[in-house]
C-alpha cells in the first residue's frame, strides 16, 4: 500500500523587501504540516504539493518552501495553482529529474508522472492564460492519455490544482476548470485511475468525475467560509488547517483521510 499526503494552497508570500517573513501566518502553517508529517505512526511514501505554493510566484517564496520543506526525508512533488509561476517553481525542485524535464520552453507546463510505491501519481499543469480558471489545452489532454496509456494496470492517482466538479461555492466554481469534459473523457476511458486529488478549493470536499472519486484538500493556511448561497460570500474562516492522507493499495483500493495539522497523540487506548 502506498501513503501519498496531500499538501495544499501553502501561499508562502514574500513582504516588501522581497523575502518571506519566518514569523507569517504560511510559515508557522507550513510548520505546523510538515511537523504533523513526521509525527504520523506511518509515514507517507510521497507527498503533493497541490499548487498555489507561493502567494505572488517570487523566488524568495520558493526558496524558503523548499527549506520549510527540506526536513520530509520523503519525496516531494510540486503542481502549480494559479498563484504560482512555473518557471520559478521548477527551478526550486529542478533536483527532481522528473521535474527538470518538464523544462522545454519557458513557462512550459509543470506537468509529469512518477512512480510512489507501486502506484502511479499524475501531476496535472491546469492553470489556463489568465493564470485564474482552470483549463487543460488539447495538448495537455493528449499529454495525460498517452501517461495513462503507459501503465493501465497500475493503480494511479491524477492531481490538479483545479478541481473538476462543481463544489458548490460560486466564487469558486466560477474559476474552476473551463472546460472539465475534455478532461473527464480522457479519466474515463482509464479505469485504473482510482483518485482525482485537487486543491484550490481550500477545505475538504469529495465529488466525482467520470465515476471515479475526486476530492479537494483543505489548505495548510486558511480554510474559506463554507457559503452554499446563490450569492456566495468569499471570506476566510477560522477553522484549523490541515491536509489530506490517501491510501491506494495495489489492488486499486483508494481511502482518503482529511487530517487537521497539529501532532494529535492518543489519549487512550480502546479496548
Amino acid at each position: 500500500m502506498a501513503i501519498i499526503a496531500q499538501l495544499s494552497d501553502i501561499h508562502l508570500a514574500a513582504g516588501r523587501d522581497g523575502e518571506v517573513d519566518d514569523g507569517s501566518g504560511p510559515v508557522r502553517a507550513l510548520r505546523s504540516a510538515v511537523s504533523s508529517l513526521l509525527s504520523l505512526p506511518a509515514r507517507p511514501d510521497a507527498v503533493v504539493l497541490t499548487g498555489d505554493l507561493a502567494d505572488a510566484g517570487r523566488p524568495a517564496e520558493y526558496a524558503r518552501l523548499h527549506a520549510l520543506l527540506s526536513p520530509l526525508p520523503m519525496a516531494v512533488y510540486p503542481l502549480c495553482g494559479n498563484h504560482d509561476d512555473r518557471d520559478e517553481l521548477r527551478n526550486v525542485f529542478k533536483d527532481h529529474p522528473a521535474i527538470a524535464a518538464t523544462a522545454t520552453s519557458p513557462q512550459a507546463p509543470l506537468q509529469y508522472a512518477v512512480d510512489v510505491a507501486g502506484v502511479r501519481l499524475v501531476c496535472c499543469d491546469t492553470v489556463a492564460d489568465d493564470h485564474l480558471r482552470g483549463h487543460m489545452s488539447e495538448e495537455r489532454l493528449a499529454w495525460l492519455d498517452e501517461v495513462l496509456r503507459a501503465a493501465p494496470d497500475r493503480p494511479t492517482v491524477v492531481a490538479t490544482h483545479h478541481p473538476p466538479y462543481p463544489i458548490g461555492m460560486r466564487f469558486i466554481d466560477d474559476v474552476r476548470f473551463v472546460d472539465p469534459a475534455g478532461f473527464a473523457s480522457v479519466i474515463s476511458r482509464h479505469p485504473q485511475v482510482v483518485r482525482i486529488i485537487s486543491g484550490h478549493v481550500h477545505r475538504a470536499s469529495v465529488g466525482s468525475l467520470a465515476g471515479t472519486v475526486s476530492i479537494t484538500s483543505p489548505s495548510t493556511y486558511r480554510q474559506l467560509f463554507l457559503d452554499l448561497t446563490k450569492q456566495g460570500r468569499a471570506a476566510v474562516t477560522g477553522e484549523p488547517a490541515g491536509f489530506a492522507l490517501h491510501l491506494i493499495g495495489e489492488d486499486g483500493t483508494a481511502t482518503t483521510h482529511f487530517a487537521p495539522t497539529g501532532n494529535y497523540r492518543p489519549l487512550m487506548d480502546v479496548e
